[in-house]
C-alpha cells in the first residue's frame, strides 16, 4: 500500500478531497471507489503499482483521432471506479475491489515497457485512473523525463487541487461526458455533471490536448436537443475544434433491457453536433464511410482515412491541410 495524497483527518475518520464524492471513511473502511482505506488514520491507495489490464493499443482505441494517430501506446488499468454507472462496459473491473499488497509495478517499470514495445505514448484507461492519481502522478513524471507522452481515459469526476497537480505532466485527455443532464449523472451514474464540465474546462485551459466522448444510451440520453446543447456548450467553452466521439450502447451490466443504440441515431447525433459548430465529430462503434474520417473544416478535402482502429492515407503537412486550413492536434513530423 501507498500513502494516499489529498486527505485530511476528522477524528479517526479520513476525508478523502481526490473527487467531489468527499468520502467520510472510518477506520477500516474504503470509500466509494474501493482504492483507497483508511488505515489507523491514514488513508492509503490500494491500487498503487497494481494492474489489471496492461497491453499495447493503437491511440486510436481510446478514443484519440487528433492525438499522434497511427501510434500505439501502452494502456494501463487497475480496479475501482468513483462513478457506478448502470451501463458501464467495464464493470468487471470497475466494481472490484482491489486487494492489499505490495506494489507489482513502478513508475519506472511502466515507463521502460513502454519504450521497449517502440510506443509513444502511456495511456491511463480501462478503468477511472484518476483514483490511482499517485501513481499515474509517478509515472507521468517519470514518462515526462523519458520523452514519451501521456494520456488519461477519465470520467472527469476530480477536485480541482488534484487535476492542476497532474496537469503539467499529461499531453493527452480524452473524457467520457455521459451526458448533457444531471438528473441522468445522478441517476445512472451516481454523480453530477458539473465537476465534469469544470475538468473539460481546466484541461482545455492548461493546454492538455483535449477529446471528448459521449456514449449516447436509447431513451436515456440520446435527446437531440440535449445533443444540440451539449455541442453548443463545447463549441462555446472549450472550441469548435474539440474532437467529439459519438458512440453506440450495448447493453451492459445493469441495462441490459435497452435496445443498442442504432446507426441512424448516431448518425442523426453527429449531423446536429456538426451543425452546432463542431468541426470534428466522429461515429463510434457504428460502420460509417464518413463517420470515422477527417475532413479539413476550411475545405472539406479527406485529410485522415481511417478503417476501424488503423489509420490508412494521411495528407496533411505540418499539422495542416494542403488549403492553409491548420488542424486541431498534436500529428507526428
Amino acid at each position: 500500500m501507498k500513502e494516499a495524497k489529498y486527505y485530511s483527518k476528522k477524528g479517526t475518520d479520513v476525508i478523502c478531497m481526490l473527487c467531489p464524492h468527499s468520502c467520510v471513511i472510518p477506520p477500516g473502511a474504503s470509500g466509494l471507489c474501493k482504492a483507497r482505506k483508511n488505515v489507523d488514520g491514514i488513508l492509503y491507495s490500494l491500487v498503487y503499482g497494481r494492474p489489471s489490464s496492461f497491453q499495447i493499443d493503437p491511440i486510436e482505441k481510446k478514443p484519440l483521432y487528433h492525438f499522434l494517430p497511427g501510434s500505439h501506446t501502452l494502456s494501463f488499468g487497475t480496479l475501482g471506479c468513483n462513478l457506478t454507472c448502470k451501463h458501464c462496459q467495464n464493470w468487471e473491473i470497475s466494481t472490484a475491489a482491489p486487494q492489499q499488497g505490495e506494489p507489482q509495478v513502478g513508475a519506472p517499470d511502466v515507463v521502460d515497457a513502454a519504450l521497449k514495445k517502440s510506443c509513444t505514448s502511456i495511456s491511463f484507461t480501462y478503468n477511472e485512473p484518476i483514483i490511482s492519481m499517485e501513481f499515474v502522478l509517478a509515472v507521468c513524471r517519470e514518462a515526462s523525463l523519458k520523452g514519451l507522452k501521456t494520456v488519461i481515459v477519465s470520467n472527469g469526476y476530480v477536485n480541482p487541487e488534484p487535476l492542476k497537480d497532474l496537469i503539467p505532466f499529461l499531453d493527452a485527455a480524452n473524457i467520457d461526458l455521459k451526458s448533457f443532464d444531471d438528473q441522468f449523472y445522478q441517476d445512472i451514474c451516481g454523480a453530477h455533471l458539473q465537476p465534469v464540465l469544470e475538468t473539460i474546462k481546466s484541461l482545455k485551459e492548461g493546454g492538455v490536448h483535449l477529446e471528448i466522448t459521449n456514449l449516447l444510451i436509447p431513451t436515456k440520453n440520446d435527446d437531440m436537443d440535449m445533443i444540440k446543447e451539449m455541442a453548443g456548450w463545447i463549441a462555446t467553452n472549450v472550441g469548435r475544434s474539440i474532437p467529439l466521439h459519438l458512440s453506440a450502447f450495448h447493453p451492459s451490466h445493469k441495462l441490459l433491457n435497452i435496445s443498442p443504440t442504432s446507426s441512424t441515431l448516431i448518425k442523426q447525433a453527429r449531423e446536429i453536433a456538426l451543425g452546432s459548430g463542431l468541426r470534428y465529430v466522429y461515429a463510434g462503434n457504428i460502420k460509417s464511410k464518413e463517420g470515422g474520417n477527417t475532413y479539413c473544416p476550411s475545405c472539406n478535402k479527406l485529410i485522415i482515412i481511417r478503417k476501424g482502429f488503423k489509420v490508412g492515407e494521411t495528407h496533411l503537412k505540418e499539422g495542416a491541410c494542403s488549403c492553409g486550413q491548420e488542424i486541431y492536434g498534436v500529428f507526428q513530423s
